[in-house]
């Protein structure tokens, strides 16, 4: 029998032996909620303040987390030829970081290489086709752009020809120069288009300005019959980075303002350039406007300045004495149209180039990888409903860009 030490008998042969069981508690882990067996501490003042500082940054975070991805899902799904870094920057700029997407700009810029000499391929790039139009014709086309820098290079700043009329007659034509007399490795290139026989279209994007209108925010299969041309628009009007107004198909998306440069575009195809209240004024033939920062060239006087840099007059996105991609349009005393773009322009730059080109009145358009591009359009094989899209430059966006949504305004120009 057991006794009170917890010993039991055991017989064995006989003889009572008697066994010690071992205590089954011993050993045994403590119970839940408890320390070594004990019972648990109590938080201290300190840990509770911890937690509940975690807990409140958890909390925050998943609600700055949420808040992020679903206002940026729109600018990552919407159609388009867009990079995903251009979503990004534009979800930045349209939800209050702006100053955090233009201080990444300024600090990733590098500067462009000073003098050097152009590439063969450069070379090769500026020699084309040129045509000896009559006496008659060569009154109406434009003269060969000067160079800006030193030395001779082969064709520099010599037109070529892209589209021609029913006489041979250039109305298209394009020219590759080198930008500024530093710069002496890199090329800017000019497009020049006739008023008299081209149509001349604004188009809105679906995201800049938004909303809805009869004009398409692409130039659809069917609609293409007779594109010559198409270059970007200007900065963006919401949030208003172009300090400007828009206006289109007779909806005022963002109220004109007097002394802004202008892009006005008439029902009956004609395009003009100047300042808003000075130059041109609301009529009712006005088709268009797009507004964007101040002229570059006024009366023929270059604007900007070298020392040019991020303000009211020539935008605020990025400091204008960077040589980053640029775009700009003008109009000559003429009347016709040129255009300048290339990958390492500052404001003045730009606003040399445009005058030197022939441009009177001219403005600045957007800047920067994401945005900036000039195509001309020709027929192959006969198919002059679907054109083949050719870039100016080797730019970043695709070519036939325009022909799917684009999220940005744009101009296309049509021979009558």
């Amino acid at each position: 029998m057991a006794n009170g030490k917890g010993v039991a008998p055991r017989v064995d042969q006989g003889e009572t032996v008697l066994v010690e069981r071992p205590n089954r508690r011993r050993g045994k882990k403590p119970r839940k909620g408890s320390r070594a067996g004990g019972p648990r501490k109590p938080l201290t003042r300190g840990r509770k303040i911890r937690r509940r500082i975690f807990r409140g940054v958890l909390a925050v975070f998943l609600v700055v987390f949420g808040y992020v991805a679903y206002t940026i899902e729109p600018y990552l799904t919407y159609a388009g030829s867009d990079t995903v870094a251009a979503r990004v920057a534009e979800w930045g700029r349209d939800h209050h970081l702006s100053w955090a997407v233009t201080w990444l700009e300024n600090a990733s810029y590098k500067a462009p290489p000073t003098g050097g000499k152009l590439s063969n391929q450069q070379v090769k790039t500026l020699q084309g086709a040129t045509v000896s139009p009559s006496q008659a014709a060569r009154e109406e086309l434009p003269a060969n752009i000067p160079p800006l820098a030193a030395g001779s290079i082969p064709d520099e700043g010599i037109w070529h020809p892209v589209e021609t009329d029913s006489a041979g007659v250039p109305i298209v034509e394009w020219a590759g120069l080198r930008p500024d007399s530093q710069h002496t490795s890199a090329l800017a290139y000019v497009a020049w288009m006739s008023q008299k026989a081209l149509s001349f279209q604004l188009h809105p994007g679906s995201q800049q300005p938004g909303g809805s209108f009869p004009t398409p925010d692409e130039i659809p299969a069917g609609a293409r019959t007779n594109l010559i041309a198409t270059w970007n628009g200007g900065f963006k009007v919401s949030p208003n980075d172009s300090l400007s107004g828009y206006y289109e198909d007779g909806t005022t998306v963002r109220a004109l303002v007097d002394g802004k440069a202008s892009e006005v575009f008439y029902k009956d195809g004609s395009f003009k350039i100047g300042s808003w209240g000075r130059d041109l004024t609301m009529t009712p033939q006005v088709a268009s406007v797009r507004q964007n920062l101040s002229l570059l060239v006024d009366n023929g006087q270059v604007m900007s300045a070298g020392s040019s840099g991020s303000g009211t007059q020539w935008g605020l996105t990025v400091n204008n004495a960077f040589f980053v991609p640029r775009s700009g349009v003008g109009v000559t005393a003429k009347g016709d149209v040129v255009y300048v773009g290339g990958p390492d322009l500052s404001v003045e730059t730009l606003a040399k180039l445009l005058r030197q080109a022939g441009a009177v009145n001219a403005m600045e358009l957007d800047i920067n990888a994401d945005w900036t591009s000039y195509m001309y359009y020709t027929v192959t094989g006969g198919n002059a409903a679907n054109p083949t899209p050719n870039k100016l430059w080797d730019f970043l966006q695709p070519a036939d860009r325009y022909f799917q949504p684009s999220s940005r305004d744009f101009v296309a120009v049509y021979k009558r």
